[in-house]
This record gives C-alpha cells, sequence and structure tokens, in this order.
C-alpha cells in the first residue's frame, strides 16, 4: 500500500545495519496518480514517492516540497509535486523504474524503491453476483457496486507480470512483511501479479 507503508518504512529506517526494499503496489487510479496516469501514460507514482520521502535522508525541507500538495490554480490543483517531479524524471529517463533510480539518489535513500510491475494494467474486482468493477479507486470507494457484495476474485487486466527486480529482492530477503494496505486494492493487488506468490 501508500500510507501504512510510508509509516513502516518511516519506523524501519531506524534499525541499524538492515537493507530497506520497499515493493509498492503499481494499481493506483485515483488522485493525482491517476490523472498522471491517463495524460502521460506512465505508472502511478504516489505510492512510489511516499516511499522514496519515508526512506530519505534529504533535508526536511526536501520532503516537504515532495510532498507538497497543490491547492489552487486550474490543471495543478490536486496535484503533488513529487508526483510532477517523478513524472518530469520518467519523461527525461524514458521510464519510471529509472525516474525512481535517479530521484533516490538525489534523496539518498536508506534502501530501494521498487515498482511491483512495470505494466500498465487496471485492476479488476469481480463480485459474488457477476458483477465487474475495473479500476482501483472504484473498487475502493463503493460508487458504482453494491458494498453489500461481497469479492469474489481480484486480477489485472490486461495480465501483468512481477518486475524482475521485485521477484529478485523478495526471493533473496530474509524477511518479508507483508501490508499494511487495502486488502484488495493494495495487498492482494500485489498477489494478483504474475511471479509474486512464486517468489513468496
Amino acid at each position: 500500500g501508500g500510507t501504512g507503508l510510508f509509516t513502516v518504512l518511516t519506523g524501519l529506517k531506524t534499525l541499524p545495519h538492515v537493507h530497506l526494499s520497499s515493493i509498492v503496489s503499481m494499481s493506483d487510479s485515483g488522485g493525482s496518480s491517476g490523472r498522471l496516469r491517463m495524460s502521460f501514460g506512465m505508472l502511478p507514482p504516489g505510492d512510489v514517492r511516499r516511499s522514496l520521502v519515508a526512506l530519505s535522508n534529504a533535508p526536511e525541507l526536501m520532503n516537504r516540497v515532495l510532498q507538497y500538495r497543490f491547492k489552487r490554480g486550474d490543471e495543478l490543483e490536486g496535484h503533488n509535486f513529487g508526483n510532477l517531479f517523478l513524472a518530469a524524471l520518467s519523461e527525461i529517463t524514458g521510464s519510471m523504474p529509472d525516474a525512481i533510480r535517479v530521484l533516490s539518489d538525489i534523496l539518498n535513500i536508506q534502501g530501494i524503491v521498487i515498482p511491483a510491475s512495470c505494466d500498465l494494467t487496471n485492476l479488476v474486482a469481480e463480485f459474488e453476483d457477476g458483477s465487474v468493477v475495473k479500476e482501483e479507486k472504484e473498487i475502493s470507494e463503493c460508487k458504482i457496486r453494491n458494498p453489500a457484495l461481497k469479492i469474489r476474485k481480484v486480477y489485472h487486466k490486461p495480465s501483468t507480470s512481477c518486475n524482475p527486480d521485485a521477484y529478485a529482492a523478495i526471493l533473496f530477503a530474509h524477511q518479508i512483511l507483508i501490508g499494511p494496505g487495502d486488502l484488495y486494492t493494495s495487498i492482494i493487488a500485489n498477489f494478483a501479479i504474475q511471479g509474486v506468490p512464486e517468489a513468496l
């Protein structure tokens, strides 16, 4: 997840002799991340940004700048500066993983941040009555579905496979912490990626 991961990483970063790998879900479709994803065809940057800031050893002002959310301006309102910065770096470097590496160096992070997958995909939930809801935001908000219905299946469309860097990080980890985060849209979203269960 995003918010939960930020909190956990902030605490774990204080432990001595620990190398942290933050594997971040890439199914976010809401807010600033969703808008940038639609506009630029890029991976959603919001949860990645939170992990980078959590692991940052940069001056506090730099971290505050990256977390700053614009409160006015027609096109900027609601956007997070760090998300825009990652969008610019993705355009410059050619990919989100490269943008993450560059920003990791700028922030002098303590560990590594890895997208769980590198494909543009949507999270899909199938409910017990056979109805289907697409996109993480729609699954979470319950606006276009009956909130009493149970989720029967969660998958990605188009299907996606595990980022090789994430696969290696899981495979060679000494300890694996799963969560905290929304059960279906953060945690199970990662288990629905081909290769993640196998690595675990």
